[in-house]
């Protein structure tokens, strides 16, 4: 009858551990870069440090949740694109950025966190929702300034009506990876991710040049100078006034590839471990 007692207990406490959901902290780092008006197509261009931590809860074999925050620069540089025109152009942004995210991953195998027999590693896909604040910036005598509040498009004078764009906005984020365990309480994995932004003033630069006379009446100086730092002017009157400047149909993104190191903060039920103590 003992045994039968303590063969039921242990086939419960297995099944339930089975089921239980597993945390883990993951911290991660690698570099980020962006797509927009002074990079159109190339990845992996001018690369930035990028790095954060996450907290994600393995529901089963298959599925996961994450959320964490991340820290990524964005950078473009009109003066080394192979294109004429963004030579000319000769506009230059970094942008610091900071995400906070949440979403799922989908395992390619059944996996478990610390599992070194059976489950030990995966493929995976990700997909989830991020808030994160940008700051565009130029250069100036030697110095970054920020361009959002210079308005470099005319935004705010009578040149252009619309207002500021925001500097909080929504991305998508969205990639694959894979991960590994080390032993039964660490995990390293290698990530890379793309992030769909709603905006394209991630580099500042979207719209139409405006009037330099009315930019320099109405918004100051400086604001003239930052908006049209062309080598020549291609508009009527050697200026650029109303010659398009960016490419206002098409989004600004970002994107982050790096190393994942995670740490299981639950190790495996403690009732499994006192069961395996028993001798029948």
């Amino acid at each position: 009858m003992k045994r039968i007692l303590v063969s039921l207990s242990l086939a419960f406490c297995f099944a339930s551990n089975a089921n239980a959901q597993i945390p883990v902290l993951e911290l991660h780092g690698g570099a980020s870069y962006y797509i927009g008006e002074l990079n159109p197509y190339q990845h992996f261009i001018n690369p930035k440090f990028a790095g954060g931590v996450s907290l994600k809860l393995f529901m089963n074999p298959r599925f996961a949740l994450r959320g964490g925050y991340s820290y990524l620069r964005a950078e473009g540089n009109d003066s080394e694109s192979s294109s004429a025109n963004q030579v000319n152009r000769n506009l230059y942004f970094r942008s610091n950025i900071h995400e906070l995210h949440a979403g799922v991953e989908l395992n390619f195998f059944k996996y478990k966190p610390g599992d070194m027999q059976y489950h030990p590693y995966t493929p995976y896909l990700f997909v989830g929702l991020a808030y994160f604040r940008m700051n565009p910036q130029g250069v100036y005598n030697d110095e970054y300034i920020d361009l959002q509040p210079l308005g470099t498009e005319g935004q705010g004078t009578s040149a252009n009506p619309e207002e500021q764009y925001r500097l909080n906005q929504i991305s998508i984020p969205f990639g694959l990876g894979f991960r590994v365990n080390m032993n039964e309480l660490t995990t390293l994995g290698l990530e890379f991710g793309m992030r769909k932004t709603f905006t394209d003033y991630l580099d500042d630069v979207s719209g139409y040049y405006a009037d330099p006379s009315i930019l320099e009446a109405e918004a100051g100086p400086l604001t003239a100078e930052m908006a049209d730092q062309s080598l020549e002017g291609q508009g009527s009157g050697g200026t650029n006034a109303g010659v398009q400047r960016g490419s206002p149909n098409n989004q600004d993104w970002y994107a982050y590839a790096g190393i994942t190191f995670s740490f299981i903060l639950r190790k495996e039920s403690q009732c499994r471990n006192n069961f395996r103590q028993k001798r029948f």
